[in-house]
């Protein structure tokens, strides 16, 4: 649905809702829970019957919570391993001295349901997760990437060549990345097109990891397939030093704690020279990459309930690479544009040199007030700066956003909850090509967001939702629904469903054209069974996606001709409109085992897909380069006590991808062969004196597989593809081998390996 729809009437009755919740208590009550043997019982909900008023018990049993109502009421408590309890009261005035006595419950083994639709929860809350944040770094072959390690996850594509995840169908521009809730721009290092890069985030920066494949929270938009929400660490525990260097470079980092604040100071130096000195790279390197970072954070916990942090980022990278020559063999014409003209002179590979510099900083504080409310307010900057150079051509490119987020919570009970939220952000990208070309927008979305947490009984919880999103650029506004939702079907299993409509955007490369086309949407239905006992657990899902509204350029209906370049330029003079469609479904296995074999640690994840959609410049409808029908990983870490060493292993299979063959008259109708790639890390850990050390080895793809994610075709003299022989499109390098060390004045576990 779209409506012209200002947002100021919006927020108004967002925070005209949160302060009439704010102000309704008059009454204060308070009181204790206790067991049939007179010991406090934490976590209990108590409430007033058939009211929203109550609160929650603490580590002493003790509940406190205000009401509006007065007379004859039942005050009622009960705790997941408990039977529950009530006592008629007579509400006057404030009362205090309330004591409950709650029976033990003979199925307390009964699990808290927990929505899990679509959505998978890396944090430090073992009862929870089945990815811990320390998994990124362990997963052999993830290379301590935050993103790399994410595809070892059911509803990813392997990808060799492109940065980004690619989820259920979507190419890497429909995920949002996200830190403490705020967009993250540029995600990955720069590099050029169809060379992958790593993504900017350290798995050790964070305390939980969310990411959601489809289906999730109306707290955000402007992603048509997911999200991956990462979520900074807390106060740490103690002051420490961190070393390291391996062949990529070296880093230091180190914390200062006093009682209630930190200060975290980092920097690195990262050159590969060494790396790549002991591979084989399928691109010549003429500037081999050359790097550093330095970071700040401080943490500050006013009160036990409050905590602010604040963190500075900054990073720079240069490199040159020779890549493939996209007009290699055209010979100009009358009609040939500018730009391939200067490159159809030079020779099978072009120069590609990198020069970035990134800046980036947030600040968030997060107040729970008498166990009842919770206020977040956020805002964040960030600036991405590239002057690229490719061959005769320089490209400089500027990259910013600003964005503030304001959300308010009331715990009505342990049962029930409200969040209302609005965020706004403010984004643009400033592009030049030499004297040829300039191109550049500014985008301003401003949203607001409702969504209720309810869980009527222990067996069921509900979450519905609504989000409000306006588009200055595009002057449009939209409403939709979000809903989830999860039924316990026994003492350690569940039911979650999901749906949920998802708007977003054009691509970047239309709005810089100055082409202003529709809001992109899609719609999710999903479905999953999940079984979590004794550090196993198994996970089916299935789901569909329906696309709708997509970019599609519809000169390329009736064109039989396709670029597949990804140096392709869009401008002003491309048609397009939002005639664009297409959907996804499929089904994802995931199984995890801890405890069947002591010290070993292995999980299995599938996903199958079937997929297709008319999009962009495709000529008729067909399934995407990016998309393999079948992923599997395969991934095992055991740890040997006697040897104080942990081993790793990864296998990952993926079945071809689709290609372009200009000889085939079905349109993307080649597949390239099956993906294999079988990598492994072994980390040995030691100490000298105070400091704790780890050395670690690793390999990628020690078979030294040939993977291959396409191919390109040569040109004869007027431009058009004859049936020369075609060049694989490949990785920057097939094996690879590293080693590092490092040292921490904190003592390493063999569960962090």
């Amino acid at each position: 649905m779209t409506e012209q729809i200002h947002l100021k009437p919006l927020i108004i009755l967002l925070i005209l809702m949160l302060i009439a919740a704010l102000a309704s208590a008059q009454y204060k009550i308070s009181g204790t829970v206790m067991d049939n043997n007179n010991k406090p019982i934490r976590g209990a909900n108590v409430y007033l019957d058939n009211t929203l008023d109550g609160g929650t018990t603490d580590s002493t049993g003790v509940f406190r919570f205000t009401t509006s109502e007065k007379g004859n009421q039942s005050i009622v408590a009960s705790e997941v391993s408990h039977e529950t309890a009530g006592l008629p009261i007579v509400i006057t005035g404030d009362m205090s001295g309330i004591v409950l006595h709650l029976k033990a419950n003979k199925t307390h083994d009964l699990d808290a349901v927990v929505i899990t639709a679509g959505s998978f929860d890396a944090s430090n809350d073992k009862s929870k997760t089945v990815l811990r944040p320390l998994d990124i770094v362990t997963t052999a072959g993830a290379n301590a990437d935050v993103v790399k390690a994410i595809e070892m996850l059911p509803g990813t594509q392997q990808t060799g060549t492109e940065n980004g995840l690619f989820v259920r169908g979507g190419d890497a521009s429909e995920l949002a990345i996200l830190v403490d809730e705020m967009v993250v721009q540029n995600a990955f290092f720069s590099g050029p097109p169809g060379v992958a890069t790593r993504s900017r985030f350290g798995a050790f920066q964070y305390q939980g990891i969310a990411f959601s494949s489809g289906g999730y929270s109306a707290r955000y938009g402007q992603a048509l397939s997911g999200v991956l929400e990462l979520n900074t660490t807390d106060l740490p525990d103690k002051s420490t030093v961190n070393l390291g260097i391996n062949m990529a470079g070296l880093y230091a980092s180190g914390t200062k704690k006093w009682k209630k604040s930190a200060l975290d100071i980092g920097g690195s130096y990262n050159n590969l020279t060494p790396f790549y000195g002991l591979a084989t790279t399928n691109f010549k390197f003429y500037n081999v990459p050359v790097g550093g970072s330095g970071n700040l954070r401080y943490v500050w916990k006013p009160n036990k309930d409050g905590i602010l942090k604040i963190t500075a980022n900054t990073s720079y990278m240069n490199s040159g690479i020779a890549v493939p020559n996209p007009y290699a063999g055209v010979s100009p014409t009358a009609n040939t544009d500018t730009f391939a003209k200067q490159f159809s002179r030079l020779g099978d590979t072009v120069d590609f040199l990198t020069r970035d510099q990134y800046y980036y900083t947030d600040a968030s504080y997060k107040q729970l007030f008498k166990d009842k409310y919770s206020l977040y307010v956020a805002a964040s900057y960030s600036l991405d700066q590239t002057k690229n150079a490719f061959g005769p051509i320089p490209i400089d490119e500027n990259d910013h956003r600003t964005q503030f987020r304001v959300e308010g919570k009331d715990y009505f009970t342990t049962r029930l909850n409200l969040l209302v939220g609005t965020d706004v952000q403010s984004y643009g990208i400033s592009k030049t090509f030499d004297n040829y070309l300039k191109q550049q927008f500014t985008e301003t979305i401003e949203s607001g967001y409702a969504e209720l947490e309810w869980t009527p009984i222990n067996l069921i919880a509900i979450r519905p939702g609504i989000r409000y999103e306006h588009s200055e650029l595009l002057n449009k506004s939209d409403i939709v629904p979000r809903i989830s939702m999860a039924i316990k079907t026994g003492n350690h299993s569940q039911i979650s469903l999901a749906s949920g409509i998802f708007y977003q955007d054009a691509d970047n490369m239309y709005l810089l054209a100055g082409l202003h086309p529709g809001m992109q949407e899609s719609i999710h239905y999903i479905a999953n069974w999940q079984y979590t006992r004794d550090d196993r657990t198994l996970r089916i899902e299935g789901y569909y996606k329906k696309y709708t509204n997509l970019v599609f350029e519809p000169a390329n209906a009736t064109d039989t001709t396709y670029d597949p370049s990804n140096y392709r330029i869009i401008t002003s003079n491309t048609v397009v409109n939002n005639s664009g469609y297409g959907y996804a479904q499929g089904a994802e296995l995931f199984f995890r085992d801890k405890k069947t074999i002591k010290n070993l640690d292995y999980w299995i994840s599938y996903s199958y897909i079937d997929t297709k959609r008319k999009y962009e410049n495709f000529t008729s409808e067909a399934t995407p380069t990016y998309i393999a029908n079948n992923n599997l990983s395969l991934v095992a870490k055991y740890f040997v006590d006697k040897w104080q060493t942990n081993f790793s292993a990864t296998y990952s299979y993926a079945s071809g991808r689709p290609y372009y063959n200009p000889n085939n008259p079905t349109f993307l109708g080649d597949r390239t062969p099956d993906f294999n790639n079988l990598a492994a890390t072994v980390a040995y850990l030691h100490s000298f004196g105070k400091w704790f050390t780890v050395f670690y080895f690793s390999v990628d793809n020690i078979t030294n597989q040939h993977n291959v994610f396409g191919y390109r075709y040569t040109y004869d003299a007027n431009g058009l593809v004859t049936n020369a022989p075609k060049s694989p499109i490949v990785p920057a390098l097939y094996r690879s081998f590293f080693f590092g060390v490092n040292m921490s004045l904190t003592q390493f576990k063999k569960d962090e390996l």
